[in-house]
């Protein structure tokens, strides 16, 4: 049961302290965290293994990517402690200004000489080794705002101008301004969010299925009006019709995976990482897995994800109110979305798209949007009835 001290806080503005958390460690918190624990300590031992080689190649030494990985582990811990020790209803106050902020974020990304490229796509913002990607804090901007006014119009959520209307412009502008990077698969991602916390909010069945179609065709005709996109595609479909091409990626991922067979090659001797499989450490983390662990090892991360799952919609059905439920519901559906999105395209059933698997794959703006929304799924379950 929530502290009516605490609610009391809430009401007058004053801010929680951070050494008291809210709510207690219930069974679902602990199951939650002990999840996110163990993927990201998989995830620190197969970054420091897949990007060994390539680490030496390019910096000169093994240990480069995985001290970098370590340094956003530790900040995104951080995050994340203090994240889940604030009642979940004090971010509320602030949906509205991160909204706005990540949307300016996104629009400073495609700004000539602000905006950082790297192979063909302008996601990035900072200077020097400090480099961060807007699209991942837009996420949890966007779970925040869609949660809060879901909550805030439950009386009125048939009224669709004030309900439905408001999100569709909202997630539409942050879809263009991601698909201008370009950015399909966190543009996938973070529709794939608004259609869940909608479909659970309660907007009526008819117009949310007629925009879920116009969503989907619209996306459709992004992937295929671009040139590399329909390579992609095809690629997925049939990589062995150019596999020096862009059949080359997924079929090096394949290859890996299958070398791996039941109880994989070892831990440090995959194949693939020498050379063979671009990005290992990062988008194809999971085929290293595979390869090294064998299906045994990746067969455990993907019962991790869907206990991460289970648990998460276990917390939004015993949240105390329906912000809570919202706020569980969408940041449960950002890491199953991403997660699928990722293995589905290292096993060759989805084409590549960029997105890093949660909690494992190298990468610090991901890691730590991750970590601090997780942080405030933590604080839901402990609050959970």
């Amino acid at each position: 049961m929530t502290n009516p001290p605490r609610i009391a806080n809430l009401i007058v503005g004053r801010r929680p302290r951070l050494g008291r958390p809210a709510g207690r460690r219930t069974g679902l918190f602990v199951g939650l965290l002990s999840v996110v624990v163990l993927l990201c300590l998989i995830g620190l031992v197969m970054v420091m293994s897949a990007s060994s080689v390539v680490g030496l190649y390019q910096f000169g030494s093994t240990w480069y990517f995985v001290k970098r990985q370590m340094i956003w582990l530790t900040v995104s811990l951080v995050a994340l402690a203090i994240t889940m020790r604030i009642d979940y209803r004090f971010w509320r106050r602030f949906a509205s200004p991160l909204l706005v902020g990540s949307i300016v974020a996104l629009g400073l990304v495609l700004v000539p000489g602000v905006g950082i490229s790297v192979y063909g796509s302008t996601r990035w913002l900072g200077v020097g080794p400090l480099v961060v990607q807007p699209s991942e804090f837009a996420k949890f901007g966007l779970v925040l705002f869609i949660a809060d006014l879901l909550a805030r119009r439950a009386h009125r959520i048939t009224s669709l101008h004030i309900t439905l209307k408001p999100v569709i412009v909202i997630s539409g502008v942050i879809a263009v301004l991601l698909m201008l990077q370009p950015n399909l698969g966190t543009t996938v991602v973070t529709l794939g969010i608004v259609a869940a916390m909608l479909y659970v909010g309660g907007v009526p069945l008819l117009p949310l299925g007629l925009v879920a179609v116009c969503g989907g065709a619209a996306a459709a005709i992004a992937a295929l009006a671009a040139p590399y996109r329909r390579a992609r595609i095809t690629g997925a479909l049939d990589p062995w019709a150019d596999p020096l091409g862009d059949g080359y990626q997924i079929i090096q991922s394949l290859v890996g995976i299958a070398q791996g067979g039941w109880a994989g090659v070892g831990l440090g001797a995959s194949r693939s990482k020498w050379g063979f499989l671009p990005f290992a450490h990062t988008d194809f983390v999971f085929a290293i897995i595979a390869e090294e662990a064998g299906l045994l090892g990746a067969s455990a991360v993907v019962l991790l994800f869907l206990a991460l799952c289970w648990l998460g919609v276990a917390t939004a059905l015993r949240a105390p109110d329906r912000f809570g439920t919202l706020l569980a519901v969408g940041i449960t559906t950002w890491l199953a979305t991403q997660a699928f999105v990722n293995i589905g395209a290292v096993i060759g059933i989805l084409p590549i798209t960029g997105v890093p698997l949660p909690f494992v794959s190298f990468g610090g703006s991901s890691m730590l949007s991750t970590m601090a929304a997780t942080g405030v799924l933590l604080n839901v379950a402990r609050q959970a009835r």
